[in-house]
């Protein structure tokens, strides 16, 4: 039987992945509190469906930064597709295309920015983290941008990576022995060890100097940053605790939606990730205030399972969800999705 929801393939995928590659994707920090709070924060959010609306034309079409995508979903940026299958962010890139919407690739991805761009079959953006060596770090978002990619994602929650237990217990050290296509464009080949800065305010300033492309900040959580965010121009939001891998104890990304929301108050975009697995998970989040959602293990989960194919089965899923969703709540498009439609617990 095919998998009929995205649960299925994650049953798929534990089945094809050794035990580092699994624990590595979806393992959180220390006693991964903010892991299963991404997902359980959801459950304590109620739908208040509305009855007798004409939703024979349901449209979710949506854009973000400007481009137009079939529904408001983006694969999120994560590292390494090449542990879930052979043909890596290629299959991934294409089968995003395919579903008509966004790509995010990582600096951490399996293959460079040029060739995952030269893959894609839709638009792409670009996530960045910083090098200690900056001109490298301009290099790279200046080849995205000439490679076509629409927007940079910059990861702003991970000065160090979190205790990942599961990891160290598979003595699996991902500065070592994730792989490095990105820094192998660079002349002399720059010490995958010696990646991280630690970024500050004058780091979202420096890199709007160095790029057109409009910037994401990803791993805002409260209000006051998501201010600052403003003061520094950026061009979107991306509300997210990096799936429960950095710091444990910290809100769920859904819980801290609304106060970015409001903070922000339609001066610029603002999405979210962390723990979306049902298209009523996306319903509730576009409920809150996200103009879109990033979806990332999953996608893993159907890479593992079936490659460019799988990926492609969970991100028809979570259309076909939400489409039932909206039907049954009574939202014919997404203007229609509205803070009355959600309770909070």
């Amino acid at each position: 039987m095919d998998p009929i929801n995205v649960f299925d393939y994650e049953k798929l995928a534990r089945e094809k992945l050794d035990q580092l590659a699994w624990d590595y994707y979806n393992g959180g920090s220390d006693d991964e509190v903010t892991l299963r709070a991404n997902r359980s924060a959801f459950e304590r959010i109620r739908i208040r469906p509305r009855m007798l609306v004409d939703t024979k034309n349901l449209d979710m079409r949506t854009t973000a930064l400007g481009t137009p995508i079939s529904m408001p979903v983006i694969v999120a940026p994560t590292a390494a597709h090449s542990m879930a299958h052979p043909d890596a962010e290629i299959a991934t890139v294409q089968a995003t295309g395919n579903c008509d919407t966004i790509f995010t690739a990582s600096t951490a991805a399996s293959r460079n920015v040029v060739e995952i761009a030269q893959a894609a079959t839709g638009p792409i953006w670009f996530q960045l983290y910083t090098h200690r060596n900056l001109d490298f770090s301009r290099t790279l978002v200046q080849r995205a941008e000439q490679a076509g990619y629409r927007a940079i994602v910059f990861t702003v929650d991970m000065p160090q990576l979190g205790h990942r237990e599961r990891d160290l217990r598979n003595n699996f050290d991902q500065l070592q022995q994730l792989p490095t296509a990105n820094f192998q464009l660079s002349e002399g080949f720059l010490n995958p060890t010696e990646r991280h800065k630690i970024d500050t305010w004058e780091t979202v300033d420096w890199l709007k100097s160095v790029t057109s492309l409009p910037i994401l900040l990803k791993g805002i959580l409260t209000a006051e940053d998501a201010l600052l965010a403003l003061e520094h121009h950026v061009d979107g939001i991306i509300v997210s605790n990096h799936g429960g891998r950095q710091l444990d104890g910290v809100m769920a990304g859904i819980e801290a939606l609304p106060e970015v929301v409001e903070a922000v108050a339609g001066r610029c975009e603002v999405y979210m990730d962390g723990g979306i697995r049902r298209g009523t998970d996306i319903l509730k989040a576009l409920a809150l205030g996200a103009r879109a959602v990033l979806v990332g293990r999953p996608v893993l989960w159907g890479l593992a399972a079936n490659g460019a194919q799988g990926v492609r089965g969970v991100l028809e899923i979570l259309r076909s969800e939400l489409a039932l969703a909206m039907t049954l709540a009574g939202c014919p498009n997404l203007a229609s999705i509205t803070p009355s439609l959600v309770k909070i617990l």
